[in-house]
């Protein structure tokens, strides 16, 4: 038998699994199963759309990705650096669903807001760890089997967040909206983030050189200065409100000006501790300017179409799966039906595109992989306009849910593995969370309108044109598999 098959069935891809499925549990609670709840609890469609960009907390990862990289974690070192990361991060995941779960988003939206960001937060935190970890633990010719059973793994753990809560939903009752019901959803989903906590309990430290430093008066400032950073950005995006009323294309382009005069302010706040002494230079520069030029030197010119290539490539996929429960719910779709065939369904298709394309990259090689996943993504967004003109029909569902699932899993181990050999091992947490936040971040801005622009557009138009934004990225790959390939 095929030596890069079995390896798929030794022992650090199944541990993967296991951490797969703690980074994939509290992503659809943050997301697919809370725009249910919301959507139950009479929330409007276009606040349960915003609640999309909590997702932020993964786009803006690699801001605090220095300290996971550089600082030993207290208390709790002795389990190894990554490790003990990583402990830290699933219990106060724990901790965050837990305050979800005690909050009626029908008597203050904003509480819950508040806790699902932190959810976010802390799972984001973990997906740092874990990327880390995965990438250290082996090298980049057998990623492919690591990378795809992690997606394996997170795939199963939004199974579990995605059809399973909505599963316990409908069991005990929440055709109706019933506050305790979606208590206990969220309750049971907190303990199951003790299967990550299990993984890694009985898994090893990479086998990773490592230079600490010891200044931790000088990191407990620098993480201080982010933090507020990081409020002054959320108070100055508050604070500016949109002339425009209707969530139109004006409106979008209005956002990412208050997004820059954000990032400016947050930066003018940094610059200004610098110069005052509260804040090392060199702490900067070692954190955010190292890991930055380091990718330069590597790659010249062509980096910035790379991270060009990096900011498209998911964007077809996540704009459009931000409306997917809505769409299934206003299409007449029971809470049962979607769980059973939407998720069920769809996550093992999704487990089985993933392990495909892990298995086509370590046999052909990472570009092709990468191409194909593109094309099919964007492809199988014209299957949900096709299906946005048709009666509720279950046959119709599982088939487009199914194409829809295969080709997201197979895109997304192409795109793991791309971005693995990106990385450079001296800055493997912060590299790794830099791309994978720019991965994320204007499709999940993008994302936060797609209801207003579902109520312009419709479906059919809104899904056609999700398609049609994945064409660029063909291009891009084309042309950096002749200049700059990663193998």
């Amino acid at each position: 038998m095929n030596k890069n098959f079995l390896f798929f069935f030794s022992e650090k891809p199944l541990k993967m699994v296991m951490l797969g499925f703690s980074s994939g549990l509290p992503i659809l609670l943050v997301f697919s199963t809370l725009s249910v709840w919301l959507t139950k609890a009479g929330i409007e469609r276009s606040t349960v759309t915003l609640f999309s960009w909590a997702g932020f907390a993964y786009a803006f990862k690699f801001l605090w990705s220095p300290l996971v990289d550089k600082v030993r974690i207290p208390f709790f070192s002795n389990m190894g650096h990554r490790r003990g990361w990583l402990l830290v991060s699933q219990l106060l995941i724990i901790f965050s669903l837990i305050l979800t779960s005690i909050n009626d988003p029908q008597n203050n939206i904003y509480i819950t807001a508040v806790c699902v960001t932190l959810v976010a937060f802390f799972s984001a935190t973990q997906d740092i760890i874990i990327d880390a970890y995965r990438i250290e633990s082996i090298d980049q010719r057998l990623q492919g089997s690591l990378s795809s059973t992690y997606i394996a793994g997170y795939r199963i753990g939004m199974l579990v967040g995605g059809a399973g809560s909505l599963w316990l939903a409908s069991y005990w009752g929440a055709d109706d909206y019933e506050y305790n019901v979606w208590r206990k959803v969220y309750l049971t989903m907190s303990l199951l983030m003790f299967i990550g906590i299990i993984a890694n309990f009985i898994s090893y430290e990479p086998k990773q050189k490592r230079i600490f430093s010891n200044k931790s008066k000088v990191h407990f400032k620098f993480f201080i200065s982010i933090l507020i950073s990081v409020i002054i950005f959320i108070l100055v995006y508050s604070s500016i409100n949109n002339p425009i009323a209707d969530k139109n294309i004006l409106s979008f382009f209005f956002t990412i000006l208050k997004l820059i005069i954000c990032f400016l302010c947050s930066s003018l706040f940094i610059f200004l501790l610098i110069k005052l002494k509260f804040q090392d230079s060199s702490m900067i520069k070692e954190s955010y300017f190292n890991p930055i030029k380091n990718f330069i030197d590597r790659y010249g010119r062509l980096a910035l179409i790379i991270l060009l290539l990096i900011s498209l490539y998911r964007l077809a996929d996540v704009v459009m799966g931000v409306m997917a429960n809505i769409f299934y719910l206003e299409k007449g779709y029971s809470i049962s039906e979607i769980a059973t065939y939407s998720k069920f369904f769809g996550v093992f298709a999704t487990i089985a595109g993933g392990l495909f394309g892990g298995y086509f990259a370590m046999k052909f090689g990472t570009m092709i992989t990468l191409f194909i996943g593109a094309l099919i993504a964007s492809l199988s967004n014209l299957l949900f306009a096709w299906l946005a003109t048709t009666e509720a029909n279950i046959k119709f569902l599982i088939s487009v849910i199914t194409a829809d699932n295969i080709s997201s899993g197979f895109a997304g181990a192409a795109f793991v593995i791309y971005l693995s050999g990106l990385t450079s091992v001296r800055f493997t947490a912060t590299q790794y969370a830099l791309f994978s936040s720019l991965m994320l971040f204007l499709p999940k801005l993008i994302a936060g309108y797609s209801g207003a622009w579902v109520d312009v557009m419709g479906y059919q138009t809104y899904f056609i044109t999700t398609a049609l934004i994945g064409i660029p990225v063909l291009f891009l790959i084309i042309y950096i598999s002749k200049v700059a390939p990663i193998k």
